[in-house]
């Protein structure tokens, strides 16, 4: 695999610890201004990321901000193939990442050579892939989707366009069954949504009898089935703070949480468990590595910085941009 990520150099001038009586926030925020930055924050980053960030959301709301932005630096608090998207879409600028080790495990379970040879297996079929992968995967794809927009991209084709999906196999069987469409699926898995267990999630709605649960669908089928909502990110943060009721159980990573209080104060929102009855396994290892003085110093040192091959960003950018006309399209829905 092509490494995207190119660390400050060894002759550069680099801060690589802060004093620690250095006001962080500040620095963040000079630094902003000087360099005329914008900060993207996923939904799974910690709260004080997301609350010093310009823009928090999901894939598709931080894909089309990358896009859109006339900032000269992004500076993207989530994983790598999250800034490898704004890359793509935005070239001329500089992208930093807080944690060049900010992955993710869809990603790492889908290596390029080996969905070749898979894509080889199936040579009339269109591939979907799940924007939770690579940007040479990304480049040997026809669209790429999102939780939010898949359903409703998939609904735009052909009814007899076979199709590849990968590399989330739970969210593939969710959208398998929501169309009514065969799919060869690839079989990656999300490490946080694969360690919600049914068995401690029943014994916590028997505990509280009125909450409604909501779920992503990158969550195993024995959790979809006892949940009131199915959804993206934005989607559920919309569905449990907008929907009557005063109590809901959360089926994705927990740091959403932080964004579901903001909005509705007087709610109570509890993590889905995981095996031990906890809700630890709702923590994405990957996400927690950024933090404040890891986000000032990428920006202090314009590193961690992506840049790749232009071969591999045009081919990457061509799905990429499909995935965002479908969803600017007539029959597309959030």
């Amino acid at each position: 695999m092509i490494n995207t990520i190119v660390e400050a150099g060894a002759d550069a001038a680099t801060e690589n610890s802060l004093d620690p009586f250095f006001d962080v926030e500040n620095g963040i925020n000079r630094l902003r201004q000087e360099k005329n930055a914008i900060i993207l924050a996923h939904y799974y980053q910690a709260p004080e990321i997301q609350d010093i960030a310009d823009f928090i959301g999901d894939s598709l709301d931080l894909s089309r901000k990358a896009a859109e932005t006339d900032a000269d630096m992004i500076v993207f608090c989530g994983v790598k193939f999250m800034a490898e998207c704004a890359k793509i879409l935005s070239p001329e600028k500089i992208v930093v990442l807080p944690d060049s080790q900010a992955g993710c495990s869809l990603e790492d379970s889908c290596k390029p050579d080996d969905f070749q040879r898979f894509k080889d297996k199936f040579p009339d079929h269109m591939v979907l892939s799940y924007v939770n992968c690579s940007a040479e995967v990304k480049a040997l794809s026809d669209i790429i989707v999102t939780s939010s927009n898949a359903k409703a991209i998939i609904d735009q084709l052909p009814i007899d366009q076979k199709i590849i999906f990968g590399p989330d196999r739970h969210l593939g069987a969710y959208l398998a069954k929501e169309t009514g469409r065969h799919m060869e699926i690839w079989p990656g898995t999300c490490i946080v949504h694969e360690q919600f267990n049914e068995r401690e999630l029943v014994k916590l709605m028997i505990n509280h009898p009125n909450a409604s649960i909501a779920a992503h669908p990158e969550c195993p089928e024995n959790i979809l089935k006892h949940a009131d909502h199915i959804g993206s990110t934005r989607s559920i943060l919309e569905y449990v703070t907008k929907a009557g009721g005063d109590e809901f159980i959360i089926a994705t990573e927990q740091h959403i949480i932080h964004q579901m209080q903001l909005i509705s104060p007087g709610k109570t929102f509890i993590a889905a468990p995981g095996a031990d009855g906890t809700c630890n396994c709702a923590n994405c290892p990957y996400m927690a590595l950024n933090d404040l003085d890891k986000l000032y110093l990428a920006m202090k040192n314009e590193a961690p910085r992506i840049e790749m091959p232009e071969e591999l960003r045009i081919a990457a950018l061509a799905p990429l941009q499909k995935m965002l006309n479908f969803s600017s399209s007539p029959g597309a829905t959030k």
